[in-house]
């Protein structure tokens, strides 16, 4: 039986005392959420293997040996290089034609926020999604993506064009990159950027952005779990405002906000989604000396969306998560057509946390027109926004920001290898207490008790 502290008993225990309470409280109730909610593969049932095939060496694709020989996208049972696949579907820009305005932010452990937002100009050709990829002849450019912020008031102008390529082990060329500033006027073409280079201000990577190649990776079963909850607000901030692609905004309370968006038929009882979770690792005649050779992915057992994800570095610990919530936005696609609504990246060993909203997300159908003026590099020197598009998703005050994600330290102990250094574990510890973010100068300033 547990007794709860009458309220004017807990406003009364010294700033160590509520920390200690509120983290008891919050383990509590995540145990109860999620108690054993992960099995490892020899633990499964023969019913919870069905849609699973367990060969590692299924016949190839006659023209590219990378590829199943099976057509895309598969049928069930699934190996899990077919898992790894069918995630290849939903990287962190849609893979289809679109307007839609990013609100992204960063903020460091000191609690130093910064806010921007972009206008991002997507276009792709037939078929769209990730069929059209694999059609595309490896090294010709496959889609173009023109971004224009809006936000803050001194990066109004700045522009970027990017001009993604189709790769494989010979075309290895991932992006031409383009940017223009109004304080440059002029165009300039930036070299291609490695990898794992981060983004300015942001813990996120082009690879995190780009998306990865499943044939990069050997992919391996490590079991199931059931998530429920990836992406965590803060108690600061309850709601917030989204645009609909008609311009409608609403003042969504964070607790209605479904990992997979209400059309998503799978949910259990409570609220949870079953998930695969697989290990993928960088083939070394691919992917030499990867700044992740090992990465962890949570796939949702149905549609196979990446819902949590975590990187590991080369001395095998913790690196990097990044956690989601979707949405049907391309109902045409079916079940392919899901993309993120909110994606949080955390640097674990910076203690890095930034998030992006995809707000007011529309459909388009660009004309050749479109094509030649729109998306390429000399339309950026005119400083037009084709399609203006604001939000109202930004973070305001550092104790707003969303929180870091579950670590769920007791899952898969023998795969997950996670060490965080004191200070990062103090702030998570503080976190999860309050209910939102403590920095740095918070914890050094607190009183110490007797």
């Amino acid at each position: 039986m547990i007794r709860c502290l009458p309220v004017s008993r807990v406003k009364s225990l010294p700033w160590y005392g509520v920390v200690c309470l509120g983290f008891f409280l919050t383990m509590l109730t995540t145990h109860r959420a999620e108690a054993r909610s992960w099995k490892y593969l020899s633990e499964l049932s023969e019913e919870e293997r069905s849609n699973i095939d367990p060969r590692t060496d299924t016949p190839r694709d006659a023209t590219l040996s990378y590829l199943p020989a099976e057509p895309y996208p598969f049928t069930p049972p699934y190996t899990v290089e077919e898992m790894g696949l069918r995630a290849m579907e939903f990287p962190h820009i849609a893979r289809w034609n679109f307007a839609m305005i990013e609100d992204f932010g960063s903020i460091m452990p000191t609690g130093y926020l910064t806010t921007g937002k972009t206008v991002v100009l997507s276009i792709y050709p037939e078929p769209e999604g990730l069929v059209g990829y694999f059609k595309s002849t490896p090294g010709e450019i496959y889609s173009r993506w023109l971004s224009q912020d809006t936000y803050p008031p001194e990066n109004v102008g700045n522009q970027m064009l990017m001009l993604q390529h189709r790769t494989d082990q010979t075309a290895t060329t991932k992006t031409d990159l383009f940017i223009y500033s109004p304080v440059l006027r002029r165009v300039r073409r930036l070299p291609q950027p490695r990898r794992q280079d981060r983004f300015p201000d942001n813990p996120m990577t082009y690879d995190d952005f780009l998306g990865r190649d499943a044939w990069e990776f050997t992919w391996r079963m490590i079991g199931t779990d059931v998530l429920y909850e990836t992406v965590r607000f803060p108690k600061t901030r309850q709601t917030i405002t989204l645009m609909t692609g008609d311009g409608t905004l609403t003042d969504t309370p964070a607790a209605s906000l479904k990992m997979m968006g209400d059309e998503y038929p799978y949910y259990t009882a409570e609220g949870g989604v079953p998930c695969y979770v697989v290990e993928a690792r960088a083939k070394p005649d691919w992917l030499s000396d990867y700044y992740a050779p090992r990465i962890i992915y949570w796939l949702d057992q149905h549609y196979f969306y990446p819902l949590r994800t975590e990187q590991y570095g080369p001395n095998g610990e913790l690196v990097a998560m990044e956690t989601r919530l979707a949405e049907l936005f391309n109902p045409d696609l079916k079940e392919r057509g899901y993309h993120n609504v909110i994606t949080i990246w955390w640097n674990a060993q910076l203690d890095f946390l930034a998030y992006g909203v995809h707000d007011s997300h529309r459909r388009r159908q660009w004309s050749e027109k479109d094509k030649e003026t729109y998306f390429n590099p000399d339309f950026m020197r005119r400083v037009w926004f084709p399609i203006p598009m604001k939000t109202q998703a930004t973070v305001r005050v550092p104790e707003d920001f969303f929180l870091r994600p579950h670590l769920d330290r007791d899952k898969f102990p023998e795969d997950r290898k996670i060490t965080l250094t004191p200070e990062v574990d103090a702030r998570i510890r503080a976190q999860d207490a309050v209910g939102h973010l403590v920095f740095t100068a918070t914890l050094a300033n607190a009183p110490q008790g007797p």
